[in-house]
């Protein structure tokens, strides 16, 4: 469950601004509940991870659908800041498997990358 939960935060984060855009002449709903503002973004490789952490993104893997993970690699390659982000550290979006954003708004990538 809880890896669905970040899975679930992950993808709204990275679509937030497609969706930001997309909406950006729309007049918003009062009670309309914000994403928080992207703060930081964090990649790193599954190989880096400890061992538990490694076996918790197993798990998000088997779990997630095929479309979920496209979702979450197209919402990535609308987002700037993202793509940079993986850039830096040698990364595509291909590579994601994962995401997880705090309440913060710190935003972790997870990738892994096929050798």
């Amino acid at each position: 469950m809880k890896a669905g939960i970040i899975l679930a935060a992950a993808l709204a984060l990275t679509t937030a601004p497609a969706l930001a855009q997309a909406q950006e002449n729309a007049p918003a709903p009062q009670a309309q509940t914000q994403q928080p503002a992207l703060q930081t973004v964090s990649v790193i490789d599954v190989s880096e991870l400890p061992a538990q952490s490694q076996a918790q993104v197993a798990q998000i893997e088997e779990q997630r659908s095929d479309e979920d993970l496209t979702n979450l690699r197209r919402s990535i390659e609308a987002s700037p800041e993202v793509l940079k982000a993986l850039e830096r550290q040698g990364a595509t979006p291909a590579d994601v498997v994962a995401a997880s954003l705090s309440q913060k708004g710190d935003l972790t990538i997870v990738t892994r990358k096929e050798s």
